[in-house]
């Protein structure tokens, strides 16, 4: 601890006798970000700017962007657990040897958790290790999906409380770096890329899982007068009961896949943000949790295809 607060000691006295680089490098520092987790990485770009010698104060360029994005990648790591492709660790363990973080959490992979060969039973017989799944079939729109109880708590009786989106913005803060800097690994948001890996991965990095619900769309009423096509299937996605986005799609996985590229675009923005909005389930308005970025919508939202916080008086009501 005494190391610690040496090395800290050290780049403060530094940061005073350069105050143009002191206010500089603060400008980089992260909106969420806390002041533990930008100590160390500010330190990661201090060590590091030599390496990097077209870097200027103020001046945004290729240089600037990879060191950023490596330092993130570094900060994400550390304090999240998250993994990157080996020469992208072994790049970012090497920049940042000798830097010391106090009491930095200890991340266990699902092998060390679970022990070699065992498989948790949300595993057992499911490819889609982090999802849980609920399907609806025609005579199944009025009841709560099988296996709700495990993912969705059932206590709640007057859809979400006000104070649920400041209980889940925290995690979805750290989701958003977790995306953000997973996207930079894989070279950038496109379509080209397994949307529904990047975004279990990053999910399951911040200790959660996500839960789709799958809908034919047969099964859907109340869709436009001139759609004709009623094949397919249409997939909701959410974590910690948060709506993240919905894809349609000829079967199950290219549901999942399009709702999952529709959920990332929401962290293509400065941040996320946890509100509650009035929306649309089994033909009745109601409450709902809404992953959104800061861009104004032209359009309503998609109907909920599931609702976790569902009220004795509106399932009496349908």
């Amino acid at each position: 601890m005494a190391g610690e607060r040496s090395e800290e000691s050290t780049v403060s006295e530094y940061l005073d006798q350069n105050p143009q680089l002191a206010q500089w490098v603060d400008t980089l520092r992260g909106y969420c970000e806390t002041n533990k987790q930008w100590c160390a990485r500010r330190e990661f770009i201090l060590r590091n700017m030599e390496a990097f010698p077209t870097v200027q104060q103020g001046v945004s360029n290729s240089s600037l962007d990879s060191l950023l994005s490596l330092s993130m990648v570094w900060a994400n790591h550390v304090f999240l657990g998250c993994s990157y492709p080996p020469d992208v660790m072994d790049k970012i363990k090497e920049m940042g040897e000798g830097i010391e973080v106090q009491d930095a959490p200890v991340h266990k992979t699902t092998k060390e958790l679970l022990g070699k060969g065992k498989r948790s039973a949300a595993t057992d017989g499911d490819a889609d290790s982090c999802v849980k799944r609920a399907k609806c079939g025609a005579n199944e729109l009025d009841s709560r999906p099988a296996g709700w109880t495990s993912s969705w708590p059932v206590s709640q009786k007057s859809g979400p409380t006000p104070q649920a989106p400041a209980e889940h913005q925290p995690f979805f803060n750290r989701l958003y770096k977790a995306v953000a800097w997973k996207l930079v690994s894989a070279g950038g948001f496109g379509p080209n890329l397994d949307h529904f890996e990047i975004l279990r991965s990053c999910v399951e990095s911040c200790k959660q899982t996500l839960t789709c619900v799958f809908v034919p769309l047969k099964d859907i009423t109340g869709l436009p007068a001139g759609r004709t096509q009623k094949e397919g299937h249409v997939c909701e996605i959410r974590c910690q009961t948060v709506y993240m986005g919905t894809g349609y799609g000829r079967d199950e996985s290219a549901a999942k896949a399009m709702a999952s590229k529709e959920a990332l675009k929401v962290f293509q923005g400065r941040k996320v943000t946890v509100k509650i909005c009035r929306r649309r389930y089994k033909g009745k308005d109601v409450e709902d949790l809404m992953l959104l970025d800061e861009q104004p919508r032209s359009q309503g939202f998609p109907p909920a295809l599931s609702y976790p916080f569902q009220d004795e008086q509106l399932e009496d009501s349908l």
